[in-house]
């Protein structure tokens, strides 16, 4: 019989303040350690906290993202454990009465379609410092510059079940945040983590003993992390053993898990109401505020440039995979250029640009100036090509590049003609094959009538001549 897997993930988001949860510091990432602290995230006595208004509306955006419900009165916790990373000795979090609860994401799994993930619930909180344990030989270093950094921490329902969905999941997810301006979600500058819990069981039986898995770099690696703990459950519940409720590490390097230490249920923090901080009260209007101000989610956008544009499905959700690249394109189309042609060179030339450098090296006025050149035949789409790469290195306009680069397409039958002349002098043997029957070699010789002349004939010119001229 086989075994199911399920997965809910938690996942912990910077909101993009300037400052820190609790006090003025900075949140800037890079830092030489130990420099963005004061009082206040170096817990020292006297200090005391006061919220981020920033984190909370950043956070309440993002509940409203993912359809939760935001609760009016909220309020912040202590979350008591000692660890070296956490001066204060506990960390202000929210417990039982969290900002919002009861949202919902639409994922495309992989293996069962269209599903819905629910969220459990949002809650806002400090960031503890960071242990570091390879700058000092035989010791650990702490820098407390992320103690006290802003987190909205997300947790999904147990709804996922494999690996490759809670990846899904983690893109779609990362996708409506970055939209609605919450965070960068990036997790290579710690922007965005992911703790994953997993379990297994026989279809239709209770939930198994679940496992929590740490320390994931980025999402390909949550899906290596938990297909490694998947494996490693099912391989003790076939040998008899049991799974014990453990925190786990992952090792990128060779693929595995190990485990840390025994995972702590709530009861084992001591919560209680944080005596310096009255509870979080917003008002229903300003929550309405904030839904009214939520801008075009991917779903919405994905939808409009379906309908809107004429894109296919797979053209549009490309497109809108990060919002930099939508609104580039976006704004080659309000420029003038047609949107089947924008949405192609904007995932052609645009989108390998932006990969590679992280910018736009041609604006996108000067990109719509030259997909209308190739439309009304001006240059060919292979020159605009070779022009487009020229752009990013000059200010000139696509018209003054086609120009110095000797790429204005000929239209003239004469120099036309000559050049298909040449080319079928010199392929008497593909001429006879033509002729016998081989239709497909009409490419054949339009490409060489091109190369003939250096790209720059009318492809719409030469075929009426160059048809003739097998034809006849």
């Amino acid at each position: 019989m086989d075994w199911e897997t399920v997965i809910g993930l938690e996942v912990h988001v910077q909101p993009a303040t300037r400052s820190k949860m609790f006090c003025g510091c900075a949140t800037g990432y890079g830092g030489a350690p130990n420099t963005n602290v004061c009082p206040v995230c170096l817990g020292l006595p006297g200090s005391l906290p006061t919220l981020n208004a920033e984190a909370v509306r950043l956070g309440v955006i993002g509940a409203l993202a993912l359809g939760c419900e935001i609760h009016p009165t909220s309020v912040f916790a202590r979350k008591n454990y000692f660890y070296p990373d956490l001066p204060k000795g506990y960390q202000i979090s929210q417990f039982d009465k969290p900002l919002a609860t009861g949202g919902v994401v639409v994922v495309e799994s992989p293996d069962r379609g269209q599903i819905a993930v629910g969220i459990t619930r949002l809650h806002l909180e400090e960031d503890a410092g960071k242990s570091l344990h390879d700058r000092i030989p035989g010791f650990t270093a702490v820098d407390l510059n992320r103690a006290g950094t802003p987190l909205a921490e997300i947790v999904s329902g147990h709804d996922l079940r494999s690996p490759a969905e809670a990846r899904a999941y983690l893109v779609t997810l990362r996708q409506l945040l970055v939209y609605a301006g919450v965070s960068e979600c990036s997790m290579e500058k710690g922007s965005l983590r992911v703790d994953a819990n997993l379990s297994v069981r026989r279809p239709g039986a209770p939930l198994g003993t679940k496992t929590e898995v740490k320390n994931m770099n980025s999402f390909a690696n949550v899906e290596r992390a938990l297909e490694a703990e998947r494996v490693r459950q099912i391989a003790l519940l076939e040998s008899g053993d049991r799974v014990t409720q453990v925190t786990l590490t992952f090792n990128a390097a060779t693929g595995t898990v190990k485990p840390l230490r025994t995972k702590e249920d709530s009861h084992d923090y001591r919560y209680f109401p944080d005596p310096d901080l009255p509870p979080l009260i917003l008002e229903p209007a300003w929550i309405d505020a904030q839904r009214a101000a939520l801008p075009e989610l991917p779903s919405a956008r994905r939808t409009r440039y379906e309908a809107a544009f004429g894109l296919s499905a797979y053209d549009a959700r490309v497109l809108m995979q990060e919002p930099a690249i939508a609104s580039f394109f976006e704004a080659v189309v309000a420029a003038g250029a047609d949107a089947k042609a924008s949405a192609n060179w904007v995932l052609g030339e645009v989108l390998s640009q932006w990969n590679e450098t992280g910018q736009f090296g041609v604006e996108p006025g000067r990109l719509a100036a030259l997909i209308a050149l190739v439309a009304n035949g001006t240059v060919s789409l292979q020159a605009a090509k070779q022009i487009y790469s020229e752009l990013a290195a000059s200010d000139d306009t696509p018209s003054d590049v086609a120009v110095r680069l000797g790429l204005i397409q000929v239209r003239d039958a004469g120099a036309l003609a000559r050049w298909v002349d040449d080319v079928v002098a010199a392929h008497p043997a593909e001429v006879a094959r033509f002729r016998g029957g081989e239709a497909k070699l009409l490419g054949f010789f339009m490409g060489q009538v091109m190369k003939k002349s250096g790209g720059k004939a009318d492809p719409k010119g030469i075929q009426p001549i160059l048809l003739e001229r097998l034809t006849s």
